[in-house]
């Protein structure tokens, strides 16, 4: 049986041939001569000779009946054009290969498969399916997917950033190699002011959770189970509501207004946006969009996708009038109706419409085709032989301003939803016999309730994503936001006279609003951001719940982003680090804050864990980052509507935040202090 392991060396070098050496060991896979690419075959032995010269290890791969890969129709996508779920056509090609691998009968097979077909198509397409399969098929889910940005790091850094890595790597010897730092704000100038925002929008982490997302939840698979997995519909809307929360949160850190939405098609766009990148795989410069552009009916026939502004604005408007009658209409004609427990999930699986979605020639595609429209705005009948900009690729959309825009237009959709519901009642928010009586956030060496950021470097290898370069560690140098961990310190009094079980949930938000007023409860709930969940065990009498930042829920760890994997640490403590990578980043946990202190508010809530609670056993399973990715092959930890209790308006007197206040809910005044500087020393727990 042939090592699992060794599958992750076909992430490596995506442009070089599978059969040049990979990794620290200098593997070498050995082919069958049928399995070399019509170019090699004539000297197939020859090839295979010269690079197993000097292997460390000899990978046999067994022989068997390849695929017919162009039946399939992989030959329509080349392999140095640029691949993006959101096409329709490329969604069906990632199925389809995805297929092959998760069917295939054990390791030895899915191996040869994989290195037959990694050749013979698009290398984004196949890193795509083949992480798919591995994250799905029983055998292989435990492994750790490589960083993306590891096999396509073009899709992240400063294009300019490669010539010196080239240079770097042929000329100066490895463990000598300086690592290439990459300007901190190159995509543009202080005359624009959306480039203040650069830090979030182009960080590698919130782009790397927003592609690892798209893994976990692909849109088709002939196995529907793969695609429907719980909450998925409604987790689409609660992750990408959140994302515009932080947002905000962030313009508000830059003396920016709050975002506008896109709900004027038709409307010149101010934002503009050039990304700098160039794809090392596909050569090809990402193409930019100048300010003031209009969008138009697109007509790219070789991606067989032909659109008019007015069909995106017939799906609108059939998307809403399922919202005023509060049911939708299956392509059977069967009428669902959106109740407060399903409901928002439907709708989900709608707007980012996959096979779930109960109609799709009715509803159609909006919001994945508000993403194509955007990015062929440039270039929409194909005249000029362009690609889709950075907007139309979930890797690296959230660096494009207008990503935000779209996305408010498409949670201002779902709050019409949302806002029809039945307000809590006070009673269904109260937890009786437990109060918060004490609310605190202490930070090391800063005072009470004062969060603190800067920035910090950190370095990514690029070895795995250079190709045709001599081997050996060559690190990129880049500057992201980060803040000093901090405890929160909640006491709690339980006079119920037994022990009892909370689910804690932690919220924040900026206290005023862009013109300095503080938000009623109804602008409140859009703007508070999740930070963390957990269970808590509440003893009789007072309590004292300390919970620290490396803890949350949402997050996955600093040194996912940031630390090579292949030096992992063993172990079962903290310092073991093994997740499976989808969640926020933690080094944007917290906003930038200002110079000043940006006040914020803190809020915690204990709910009664007993109506929260689902019955299932999370031993082995993913669960670092539960509140954007839910658990593999679990139900959504929580009963409990996504963003509970901000998922519906108020009720009737709790026009405020302090008037919707029940006893086992506290709120506490807190401020955020950036620090334009790098220290040279970070704790990071």
């Amino acid at each position: 049986m042939a090592n699992k392991k060794n599958l992750l060396l076909l992430f490596e070098n995506p442009g070089e041939p599978v059969f040049t050496q990979k990794g620290k060991n200098h593997a070498v896979f050995e082919l069958p001569s049928r399995f070399f690419d019509e170019r090699y075959q004539p000297i197939g032995a020859e090839i295979q000779n010269r690079f197993s010269d000097d292997a460390g290890e000899r990978i046999p791969v067994r022989d068997i009946q390849p695929p017919n890969l162009n039946h399939i129709g992989f030959e329509q996508l080349g392999k140095q054009d640029n691949f993006t779920l959101f096409i329709p056509k490329h969604r069906k090609l990632a199925s389809a290969l995805s297929d092959i691998f998760l069917k295939a009968r054990d390791i030895d097979h899915l191996q040869s498969l994989a290195v037959y077909a990694r050749d013979r198509v698009n290398p984004q397409l196949f890193n795509y399916a083949l992480s798919v399969a591995l994250l799905h098929r029983p055998d292989t889910k435990d492994l750790d997917l490589p960083l993306y940005i590891e096999s396509f790091p073009g899709k992240f850094l400063d294009s300019r950033s490669f010539v010196q890595a080239r240079e770097e790597a042929t000329v100066v010897p490895q463990g000598s190699r300086r690592p290439i730092v990459i300007p901190r704000d190159y995509t543009g100038s202080d005359l624009d002011p959306e480039h203040r925002l650069w830090y979030f929008r182009e960080d590698l982490g919130i782009n790397l959770h927003h592609w690892h997302w798209h893994l976990v939840y692909p849109f088709e698979a002939s196995d529907i189970n793969i695609v429907r997995k719980d909450r998925r519909g409604e987790l689409f809307y609660y992750m990408h509501q959140q994302i515009i929360a932080r947002y905000n949160f962030e313009r508000f850190s830059n003396h920016l207004s709050r975002v506008v939405p896109l709900s004027n098609i038709r409307a010149p766009i101010p934002e503009g946006y050039f990304s700098k990148l160039d794809s090392l795989v596909a050569s090809r410069a990402w193409p930019g969009r100048i300010s003031n552009a209009t969008l138009s009916d697109i007509n790219r026939r070789a991606d067989e996708i032909q659109l008019n502004l007015s069909t995106l604005e017939r799906w609108r408007d059939r998307f809403l009038d399922a919202i005023a009658q509060m049911a939708v209409t299956t392509s059977s004609g069967q009428r669902i109706v959106l109740d407060e427990v399903k409901g928002i999930d439907i709708l989900g699986d709608m707007m980012e419409s996959s096979i779930l979605n109960p109609n799709p020639d009715y509803y159609g595609d909006l919001h994945n085709m508000l993403h194509m429209v955007l990015s062929y705005q440039h270039d929409p009948d194909h005249r000029h032989l362009e690609s889709f900009s950075v907007i139309g690729e979930s890797s690296v959309a959230m660096r494009d301003p207008v990503f935000y825009r779209l996305h408010q237009y498409v949670d201002d959709i779902f709050q019409q939803f949302m806002e029809k519901l039945t307000p809590y009642t006070a009673q269904q928010l109260t937890y009786p016999g437990i109060t918060i009586t004490g609310l605190q956030i202490q930070t090391e060496n800063v005072k009470t309730n004062v969060l603190n950021t800067f920035w910090r470097q950190s370095d990514i290898n690029l070895a795995k994503g250079m190709d045709f370069v001599p081997r050996g560690d060559i690190f990129a140098r880049v500057t992201h936001l980060q803040h000093s961990p901090y405890t929160i310190n909640i006491q709690v009094n339980n006079s119920s006279g037994a022990s009892r079980l909370g689910m804690v949930r932690v919220f924040m938000a900026p206290k005023y609003d862009e013109r300095g007023q503080q938000f009623s409860f109804r602008e409140y709930r859009r703007f508070m951001i999740e930070m963390d969940k957990f269970v808590a065990n509440l003893r009789p009498g007072q309590n004292t719940l300390k919970r620290r930042s490396i803890q949350s829920t949402l997050t996955i760890p600093y040194e996912r982003t940031f630390r090579n994997l292949d030096a992992r640490p063993t172990g079962s403590g903290e310092d073991a680090y093994n997740f499976c990578g989808c969640g926020w980043p933690q080094h944007m946990l917290i906003p930038k804050g200002t110079p000043q202190g940006l006040p914020c508010v803190l809020f915690v809530m204990i709910s009664d864990y007993e109506q929260d609670r689902i019955n299932q056993d999370l031993a082995g399973t993913c669960n670092d980052a539960a509140i954007f990715c839910g658990i593999r092959d679990r139900f959504y930890p929580d009963k409990r509507t996504m963003g509970f209790p901000f998922d519906r308006v108020n009720r009737r007197g709790a026009e405020t935040l302090q008037t919707f206040l029940t006893p086992n809910m506290g709120i506490a005044d807190i401020s955020i202090v950036f620090k334009d500087y790098i220290p040279s020393s970070i704790p990071l727990n």
